[in-house]
């Protein structure tokens, strides 16, 4: 007969820990003490005691080898050390939740609750709380977008303002690399927020909502993006036609600040709606527009707008976009605060409205309020030539606020024949390489029918290197529809020059414009007071030629002495 080993003990005691009975049984007198047999179906060691005479050596055994193993059993769960692989094994089993391991295969798993778990083992198994090891559930990364509290006090503002990683990106760059940007659009913040603040208030939106029309254009009615959106709040042509805005040759109103307010009030209101009242969702959605956010709410299963920023659908400018306006508006609110304070404001824009029954030239216009033509043309920076449009019946214009009832008496005084005369004016054009009859009349506001009479050109004739003598209408030459304009200015001699003006797009150097225009780049450069021939930056108005009024015909500069 062989005597148990302590690891045997403990063995057993565990699996007397885990079992609902007792694995032994008594044989006999002579094994009254232990014997201990390799188990068939496993590999611990089961207690195979048999007592072969009387109930009371039951009783006693049991209680023998309840005494002797207690405190080795004690002293084996204070120190937290399982016997072995295979009871490991057996106890993981029995109680998953418990074991460091298991934690990682159940993280959904309320901490609270496993706390409470381990709390009831502890008292199942008569230990101390501080016996119980607890695993720590995993600290997630930082989130970029998370939201904190500002560490000073945020702006009152009537939409929601916060900061983020984002927004203080964007706070920075503001007050650094984009400081003199940023310093143009507070400068003329002045001059249109009064206005605009007014039409969202009667539309019952937001007032600070103007911020979008600053990140859109910087307050800018002359604003063009490479996407054509044009105007303060940037309206791409359809958007526009949708909200009763006229696009035509003669008028945009996308560039009139106060018609395209109440066509952007409208339209975010339409997506605050659409949005769940989500200002944030609502100026995703002007930006990318309504149909791109909501495709990304469906791709993520999520309304939030920093959680959809974070994934890979949206474009970088969207995901800028709402940490941009919540920038701008804080900045903006409280500009001394941000290094602002020295900012020269232009005065708020003040006008009366007129109403313009039939079309009528701007100079006219511009004498009856005793002001000049480029005034007229600054309040009203919708009209892309020098009269009111026709077709448009009761068109309203904007002259200096106090001339109202002196416009309406004198205007009344003009025969309507009188307040518009078509006036055309002759101009010499060298054809270039790719030049048609086409090209040339779009380019000059005329026909190409017109140019063929008079140059005597037939069908297929050839223009390259012929100066052509083309019609013009004056204001035409004063502002041509589309990127290409030209302004007028009365010279030394009193001669009239006109000035034609060309918006450079992507990709457009100083040599690709000169060679467009038939012009030497030297000159391009003179002009424009360029630095070199350079790629131009998309967006910037250049000249590229110049005519003077000559006997009643306009001629190109370099060309007069022909």
């Amino acid at each position: 007969m062989r005597s148990p080993s302590p690891d045997s003990a403990r063995e057993c005691f565990y699996m007397l820990m885990i079992t609902d009975g007792y694995p032994f049984k008594v044989d006999s007198w002579s094994n009254l003490f232990y014997t201990f047999k390799p188990s068939g179906h496993c590999s611990h060691h089961m207690l195979n005691v048999s007592a072969r005479k009387g109930v009371w050596m039951k009783v006693i055994l049991l209680l023998l080898v309840s005494l002797s193993l207690v405190p080795l059993a004690w002293a084996d769960v204070n120190q937290s050390v399982l016997p072995s692989e295979a009871i490991r094994t057996a106890v993981a089993s029995a109680l998953p939740a418990y074991l460091p391991g298991a934690a990682h295969n159940s993280r959904s798993a309320n901490r609270t609750a496993r706390m409470k778990e381990e709390s009831d083992l502890s008292k199942a198994l008569e230990l101390p709380a501080s016996d119980i090891f607890v695993q720590d559930e995993p600290v997630e990364s930082s989130n970029d977008y998370e939201l904190k509290l500002p560490e000073e006090e945020l702006p009152q503002s009537d939409i929601p303002l916060t900061v983020n990683h984002k927004v203080e990106y964007f706070i920075n760059y503001f007050q650094g690399p984009g400081r003199k940007s940023f310093a143009k659009w507070l400068s003329r913040s002045e001059r249109y927020i009064p206005m605009m603040k007014q039409v969202l208030k009667e539309v019952g939106l937001p007032e600070d909502l103007v911020y979008l029309a600053m990140i859109e254009s910087g307050f800018s009615p002359h604003a063009y993006s490479v996407a054509a959106a044009v105007g303060p709040w940037q309206f791409i042509s359809g958007t526009g036609k949708r909200y009763a805005l006229r696009i035509d040759p003669w008028i945009d109103e996308r560039r009139d600040p106060l018609k395209s307010t109440i066509a952007a009030a409208l339209y975010l209101k339409e997506l605050y709606s659409l949005f769940n009242k989500d200002w944030y969702l609502a100026a995703a959605g002007y930006n990318a527009g309504e149909n791109k956010i909501l495709r990304a709410i469906d791709m993520y299963s999520s309304r939030d707008f920093w959680q959809l920023s974070q994934g890979s659908y949206l474009k970088r400018e969207t995901k800028d976009y709402v940490p941009k306006l919540l920038a701008a508006a804080i900045v903006a609110k409280d500009p001394a605060r941000y290094g602002f304070a020295d900012v020269a404001y232009l005065p708020p824009i003040e006008f009366d409205m007129v109403v313009i029954p039939t079309k009528t030239d701007l100079d006219v216009i511009a004498g009856l309020v005793g002001v000049s033509t480029e005034n007229i043309r600054e309040l009203n920076p919708a009209l892309r030539k020098g009269c009111t449009p026709p077709n448009y019946p009761n068109y309203e214009l904007k002259i200096p606020k106090g001339k109202k009832e002196t416009f309406q008496l004198e205007y009344a005084k003009i025969p309507q024949e009188k307040r518009y005369v078509e006036k055309i004016v002759y101009a010499r054009y060298k054809a270039g390489k790719k030049d048609t009859l086409a090209s040339i009349a779009r380019r000059f506001g005329t026909k190409a029918e017109e140019i063929a009479e008079l140059n005597h050109l037939k069908d297929g004739s050839k223009l390259r290197g012929k100066v052509l003598t083309l019609p013009v209408r004056k204001e035409a030459a004063v502002s041509l529809p589309g990127p290409e304009r030209r302004n007028s200015r009365v010279t030394e001699a009193g001669k009239k020059e006109f000035v034609k003006y060309y918006t450079v797009k992507h990709g457009d150097t100083v040599h690709s414009v000169a060679k467009r225009f038939n012009v030497s780049t030297r000159i391009i450069v003179a002009w424009n007071n360029l630095k070199g021939k350079l790629a131009l930056n998309p967006g910037k108005r250049i000249i590229v030629a110049k005519f003077v009024e000559k006997r009643g015909s306009m001629v190109r500069q370099g060309d007069e002495s022909s």
